[in-house]
Order: C-alpha cells, then structure tokens, then sequence
C-alpha cells in the first residue's frame, strides 16, 4: 500500500507541475498506445484510459472532435456508442512521428549527407510546403533551396514527397567530402545549421522529471497497472514533445556529453519496466467495449530496441 502511495504522489506531482493539454494526450494515447492494437478504440475505453490524468468526459469529446476536424481521427457508431480510429491519411504521419520516438540513436556518422535540392520548376506553394516538412523532418536550410542532414532518412523521405506530391520535382543526393581539397570540414555544418539549445534544455528537464521514478522502481517500488500506464503515457508524452523537436544527428556530430544519450537510456530503461503492467490496464480497458480488441503488434515490441 505505502508503493502505491508513492506512486500516487509522484504520478499527482507530476500532473500538478506540468499537467498535460487534454488534445495532445489524446494524440500521445493513440500513438503509443492504440495504434500497436489495430488504432480503434472506442469512446467508453477512452474515457476511462483518459480519467486518471484529470481529463473529463466534456474535455475528451471536445478533443476528439477537434482531431476529427483536422483529419487525424474518423468516427464510426453502432448505436449510440462511437469508436474513433486514425484516418488511413494520418496512419502514415503518425507511424513517422512515432517510429522517431522509440528508434534507437544515431552514434556514429559515415561522413555523407543527404541533400534535397529544389528546382526552378516548384511555385510558392510546392517550396513552402517542401520546406516545411524537411525542416520537421530534421532537416537544415544549408543554402536557398538547399536543404541537408547527415543523417537522412531515405524511407521517410520518400513518403515526404510522396505526401506532398513533390515526388519527381526535386534532386536529392548524397554528399561528402571532396578528398584532397582544403576545405572545411562537413561536420562544421551541424554548428551552423541547427540551434540545439531548446532541444538540450528539453532532455534536461526530462531528466531532472523522470530520473526520480526510475530511482524508485529500482527501489522496489509496486505500482497498479492503472498507476504503470499513467507513468508510461506521461513519460511518452513528455519524451515525445523533446524527440519532434530534435533533428536526430548523428551523436558524433553532437556536443559532448550529449543529454539526449541520456534521455533515451532512461526512457528505455523506464518504459522497459512499465509496460507489461500498463498493457494489463489497457487490454482491460479496451476489452470492456470491444471483447475482439487484438493484442500488441509485432512491432510494438521492437521499440527502444526490443521490449524482452
């Protein structure tokens, strides 16, 4: 009891110090947790995922409605109940963003970049658009027109171009250094290219916040499963909000020592611990209205580099 105790008041510590907006939390809900077990659920499952962060039924409808607005979620009825699901259109966007979150660092940097040259061809809308989505992608503005990273990856990229209908229009290639010249170094370009102090002070107080509940699980600490999915919800919440925001450099290009080294092993460390508990509350929770709701996908357990 005295453990459940202090997961409770670390769980209302929390909540309390940076209490989540009910919209986001919903966002992270799906992605981490219902995208693995088909992406529906219910709205009866939502409500009682959501209540132990405070979130009503008032806020929760009001969330789901404005998600449906944007085209993230679709709604389907039997009855008077409703079930929600991510759209076929944003499945692709949130497997991106999510596949980001739990994929393990790059260490090292084979000394090429990929580069994504616009052409003459493109109008205002298709370079706005373009520069928009690689500069979420990670990608810096090296010249105009031009757009870099050393560690690009080939697969979101293509789904990039693909989603804006850019496929085609532009030049994309691979760079390195030319042997034999007195030139600057490739590597000086991270410097230049990216401000990577919002996204230091963002692994840094990760740290500061969940550093604590790993001390205490390694303590012995006992939690419910409801208590294990509230922890491990909030710790995606919190990790996912620093990881957009990273451009995900190779760490040899990084500033030493680099938090965000860290911030992974803790969060590896921490969701590791937390979700076999936390997939007892939520099967349960997703078995109340749908008995036929399927359990984690293969891939959910390929993240952070292997759950077992």
């Amino acid at each position: 009891m005295q453990n459940k105790q202090k997961m409770s008041e670390w769980i209302a510590g929390f909540l309390a110090a940076d209490p989540p907006r009910s919209k986001s939390l919903l966002t992270t809900i799906f992605g981490d947790a219902i995208v693995p077990h088909g992406g529906t659920a219910w709205m009866g499952s939502l409500i009682e995922l959501l209540a132990p962060f405070g979130v009503n039924d008032r806020l929760l409808r009001t969330s789901v409605f404005r998600l449906a607005q944007e085209g993230w979620l679709g709604a389907q009825r039997d009855g008077r109940r409703s079930a929600y699901a991510i759209t076929p259109e944003a499945m692709q966007r949130f497997s991106q963003a999510y596949r980001r979150v739990y994929a393990p660092l790059h260490n090292d940097w084979d000394g090429q970049w990929t580069l994504v040259l616009g052409s003459s061809g493109l109008d205002a809308a298709e370079r706005g658009a373009l520069r928009k989505e690689l500069l979420w992608e990670g990608y810096c503005l090296i010249a105009p027109g031009i757009a870099g990273h050393p560690a690009g990856d080939g697969e979101a990229l293509q789904a990039l171009l693909e989603r804006t209908g850019l496929q085609g229009k532009v030049f994309v290639c691979k760079a390195a250094e030319a042997p034999g010249l007195k030139a600057r170094p490739l590597g000086e370009l991270v410097a230049e290219g990216w401000d990577l102090s919002g996204v230091v002070d963002g692994y840094r107080q990760f740290l500061v916040h969940f550093a604590p509940l790993l001390d205490l699980i390694e303590d012995g600490l006992k939690m419910t499963a409801e208590q294990a999915f509230v922890a491990r919800t909030l710790l995606i919440h919190a990790y996912r909000r620093v990881q957009l925001h990273d451009p995900h450099l190779p760490v040899a290009l990084l500033p030493e020592p680099w938090p965000g080294a860290a911030a992974y092993e803790l969060a590896r460390a921490l969701y590791r611990a937390l979700y076999r508990e936390a997939e007892e509350h939520l099967m349960r929770a997703l078995h109340r209205e749908d008995a036929s709701a399927p359990e984690a996908d293969a891939a959910f357990y390929q993240r952070f580099g292997g759950l077992d």
